[in-house]
């Protein structure tokens, strides 16, 4: 559990990186940055436990016609929602845009895959 948590708050560390759209305005040099990145991604394991199931159960339609394909406009949603509460909490992470929070989505996404894997396989050899 805390390895998927790591993953996934090196995805959005890369995503807020690759993406100038997705910004930490914090005073205070890099530790200021990794900790804001690290309570978003508590906020965003929060949100992808509870929200996201309701989402994939009231749009699972969508998601059968568009071979999953949908599951990114839901992540992108999510990725918005976190922000949102982010900004509600004080905490300095922005997505400015929805083709940002759909990029971003993407990179999480690819970033959380392969970073999972690679957990797992050492895991594996334990």
């Amino acid at each position: 559990m805390f390895a998927r948590f790591l993953a996934s708050a090196a995805a959005l560390a890369v995503a807020t990186w690759l993406l100038p759209g997705i910004s930490t305005d914090v005073g205070g040099g890099r530790w200021a940055k990794v900790w804001t990145i690290v309570a978003v991604a508590a906020i965003f394991g929060v949100v992808n436990s509870v929200v996201k199931p309701l989402f994939q159960f009231a749009t699972a339609p969508l998601i059968l016609l568009s071979l999953g394909v949908f599951l990114l406009v839901i992540n992108a949603i999510l990725l918005m929602l976190v922000s949102w509460v982010a900004g509600q909490l004080q905490l300095a992470w922005h997505v400015a845009d929805w083709k940002t929070a759909f990029v971003g989505a993407l990179i999480v996404s690819v970033v959380s895959f392969i970073l999972n894997a690679v957990f797992r396989r050492g895991e594996e050899h334990r």
